[in-house]
């Protein structure tokens, strides 16, 4: 059993589902379109226009979040978790939609692996290296700067010799980090500069992660007091 299948438990008949990016959320997806070919019924909510775009050619029925909310589960990758569940995300590029989904969401599931499953199971966050933090584009060399004095050097995105928009019109600035001791005050401090729209630390919100690794699913469940 795949992740994308253990995923679809969370799924209910008539449920609203929040529909992530990326290569693990595209699995996602296909495995949902599957029971909706079934007869299953749900309203998908995309968290990006390649997942849009992709429901759509699957036949998965898809409404704005104004017509859902609150979603019943959002369903999405990760590029980083810790121990506790904290994430950090957006290395596809879609972190501020898929942000606001997840915490719009009853329920966030993660979906980890089967690739990279070791490179993204983290002692602490940041051991990767990257931080994306999107940023409206007036506000570019501002925001690089006073990342750099924050000890984070960054560099926008490119893509095709042009600098990256989000679906949301700004620019992405990957900032080099370490591992982060206090990922909280790292967050407040970032999105503190003024013109940045949100960063890649999704800290809290998820409630389970689904980590696919040798054919076998491990459940790990965020304990909430």
């Amino acid at each position: 059993m795949t992740n994308a299948e253990v995923a679809l438990q969370y799924v209910t008949d008539g449920a609203a589902v929040g529909l992530g990016t990326g290569h693990a959320a595209e699995a996602f997806l296909r495995a949902l379109a599957d029971r909706v070919r079934a007869g299953m019924r749900v309203r998908g909510v995309p968290t990006s226009r390649a997942s849009e775009s992709l429901g759509r050619s699957l036949g998965i029925p898809l409404v704005p979040l104004d017509d859902a909310i609150p979603l019943d589960v959002a369903v999405d990758g990760a590029d980083e978790v810790a121990p506790n569940l904290d994430l950090i995300k957006g290395w596809g590029r879609a972190l501020i939609r898929e942000r606001i989904v997840a915490a719009a969401a009853k329920r966030f599931v993660v979906l980890v692996g089967p690739e990279h499953v070791q490179e993204k199971l983290v002692d602490r966050l940041g051991r990767r290296g990257k931080l994306p933090v999107e940023v409206v584009p007036f506000a570019l060399p501002l925001v690089k700067r006073r990342l750099a004095a924050l000890g984070l050097p960054a560099e926008p995105f490119s893509d095709g010799g042009s600098l990256f928009l989000s679906d949301n019109g700004n620019h992405i600035l990957d900032a080099r980090v370490g591992p982060l001791d206090d990922p909280a005050a790292l967050d407040r401090a970032i999105r503190d500069i003024p013109g940045v729209v949100g960063t890649g630390l999704f800290l809290g919100l998820a409630d389970v992660v689904l980590i696919e690794d040798g054919g076998q699913v491990e459940v790990r469940e965020r304990r909430r007091s």
